[in-house]
């Protein structure tokens, strides 16, 4: 129970901490990581039975399903035919079928239809585009440490704004605008550590973030967590519990380019993998209410992501007219 609850306009102000120039360093760190020209698509989940993943990656239509055998397949998003959208197309016992003409893939190279280096890391499945990305590739995405998803609770939220990934990367990495603009969710949040300030709260390499924060759960009740923010590649931020209920969950938050809309905007889609693990004995019993639990789950994240990816749109904003200050 939180006993000296503050009201919201009462808390201490964190803009002084939240200094541009450490977020926009640690956002040009993150940007200088290689990612091996993988892009995260969606959910391992979406691809049960004939269930298939289709979107455009910086304007390259993709397609990712699961081929006979049960192995994962992916290639561009056109019928090599005459140019059908795959993402309206069905998938048959691992085989997808144009809804145009019926020319069936496999997966395999057909007609000039080259299948795509694809990767399921058992919660997220990923692609590489080589030619988007330009950067050496590697034989598979960095993925950092997760608990195992068969002892974890886990949810996958997807969201789209009108922004560029570095926009969503530079959302995660200002932890300081936590309590202020999710009151809802977040109270009592200090940054512990970051980029430029006290040195030695954690072991996480130089970029980490280490927030304590307590997580609303009704009225004056409250979980209280020691969290760190990493961020491995140049579309990816990690935040990790390190210390509280939960120690050991993951929230990883993926920032995949789409391309433009109408209007000539950027777009970017917020892929963000909860990995929730506990050692108490009734956890067992969330994981069986799974099917019950995940829907709450991502009902959260969509709470907030409302909220981050108008922030995200501001900043876009400001940074294409010219107006982002400094």
């Amino acid at each position: 129970m939180r006993r000296h609850a503050v009201p919201w306009e009462r808390q201490r102000p964190t803009w002084r901490e939240a200094r541009p120039a450490v977020i926009a360093e640690a956002l040009k760190r993150a940007q200088a990581r290689s990612s091996g020209n993988w892009y995260v698509v969606g959910a391992s989940r979406a691809l049960r039975g004939d269930g298939k993943l289709a979107l455009t990656v910086a304007g390259q239509e993709v397609v990712v399903w699961r081929g006979p055998g049960g192995r994962l397949v992916g290639g561009p998003g056109a019928c090599p035919h005459l140019g059908a959208p795959l993402r309206d197309s069905p998938v048959r016992c691992g085989t997808l079928v144009c809804h145009w003409h019926g020319l069936a893939l496999d997966g395999g190279p057909y007609a000039g239809w080259s299948p795509l280096p694809v990767h399921d890391d058992g919660v997220l499945v990923w692609t590489r585009l080589d030619e988007v990305g330009g950067e050496d590739p590697l034989l598979a995405p960095v993925v950092l440490r997760r608990p195992e998803p068969a002892r974890a609770l886990v949810a996958v939220y997807t969201g789209v704004g009108a922004c560029e990934p570095e926009d969503v990367v530079a959302n995660r990495l200002d932890p300081w605008h936590g309590a202020w603009f999710h009151p809802y969710s977040f109270v009592d949040l200090t940054v512990v550590d970051a980029p430029g300030g006290p040195a030695g709260a954690v072991d996480d390499g130089r970029d980490a973030l280490v927030v304590d924060v307590s997580f609303k759960v009704a009225g004056r009740l409250v979980v209280p967590v020691r969290a760190v923010f990493t961020a491995p590649g140049p579309r990816t931020v990690v935040m990790r519990i390190t210390e509280g209920e939960g120690a050991g969950s993951v929230v990883e938050t993926h920032a995949t380019p789409l391309g433009t809309d109408g209007a000539g905007r950027p777009r970017t889609a917020v892929i963000e993998a909860v990995i929730a693990a506990s050692h108490r004995p009734g956890f067992a019993a969330a994981r069986r209410a799974a099917p019950l639990l995940r829907p709450l789950v991502r009902a959260a994240a969509g709470r907030l992501w409302r909220d981050d990816l108008a922030y995200a749109e501001r900043r876009w904003q400001l940074r294409s007219t010219g107006r982002f200050p400094g």
